[in-house]
């Protein structure tokens, strides 16, 4: 089984470390859109050729991963029409609306190969194709043995392409959601100069979210993740709109998100945790947003 992936961030590379040796995987090639000797030394220090087109990248493969930034999801799958197959399978693993996927999977199909949704439930490190994931689609029941014989740990949630990332897209605005509401609540404490009596009341009111702690966290999250994880909420953002609801309760935290994600810090200094918040507090002025 020849494996190729179109992106090659953070969650092909856990997936090849992990996956690599199991059953019949075989890693073949991998293409990003960041084309520089970085990327590409990634890519051959795992034994995969590092390609310079989508198509020359997925030729002969028998699955390909789609594991790009939401953003670019739709453009991926356009990039490799003219080289899929029937028998090949197009597994989407990324972080986009169900609508999206539906639009992607018509695609997929019409070229005769099959289309796999795919929603990664947690962080890919550090268990690699072995993070819990949803799978929905017409493909999913031939597939289950196969996933389960190379230690994938999945649920099958419907037959209905958009069921898997429906269900990610949905609780991504709690799990952000939070992320954004603590940063921005902690850097406007912080700018107030009522820091430590809005950390103690929260603590005291929501003492099960594990202060302060958990503000370490939301802040690592937001400041490497951000631009990733904003792309993502403009998805969830296109979700709740497709429900009928409030989408642009998701855009006000892709905001946030992107907003930590630009500026040049990417971790709490490890000093006081004041001290370290108003530094990101002065960066984040800074860019007037």
């Amino acid at each position: 089984m020849k494996i190729a992936f179109i992106g090659f961030g953070e969650a092909a590379r856990a997936f090849t470390d992990t996956l690599k040796g199991k059953g019949e995987a075989e890693f073949v090639a991998a293409y990003d859109l960041r084309q520089d000797e970085a990327m590409a030394a990634e890519a051959r220090s795992r034994g995969l050729r590092f390609e310079q087109s989508v198509k020359a990248t997925i030729e002969g493969v028998d699955w390909v991963f789609a594991a790009v930034t939401a953003d670019q999801s739709l453009e991926a799958a356009k990039s490799a029409l003219s080289a899929l197959k029937p028998g090949q399978l197009y597994i989407d693993i990324n972080s986009v609306s169900p609508g999206r996927k539906r639009e992607t999977a018509a695609l997929v199909e019409a070229t005769g190969a099959s289309y796999l949704d795919m929603a990664v439930m947690a962080p890919v490190h550090p268990r690699g194709h072995a993070t819990p994931v949803l799978i929905a689609g017409k493909t999913a029941d031939a597939l289950e043995p196969i996933l389960a014989a190379h230690g994938f740990a999945f649920e099958t949630v419907g037959h209905e392409v958009g069921a898997a990332t429906a269900i990610k897209m949905v609780r991504s605005l709690f799990v952000k959601g939070l992320e954004a509401l603590t940063v921005e609540t902690m850097l406007a404490a912080r700018a107030s100069g009522c820091l430590d009596r809005v950390m103690g009341s929260l603590a005291e009111t929501f003492p099960g979210l594990g202060w302060p702690k958990n503000i370490e966290y939301m802040f690592e999250r937001t400041l490497r993740h951000g631009i990733r994880r904003a792309a993502e909420m403009r998805e969830v953002a296109k979700t709740y709109d497709e429900l009928g609801f409030v989408g642009r309760l998701a855009d006000a935290v892709a905001d946030v998100q992107e907003n930590q994600g630009t500026i040049d810090a990417k971790e709490l200094r490890k000093t006081e945790m004041s001290d370290a918040i108003s530094e990101i507090v002065e960066k984040r002025l800074a860019l007037g947003k």
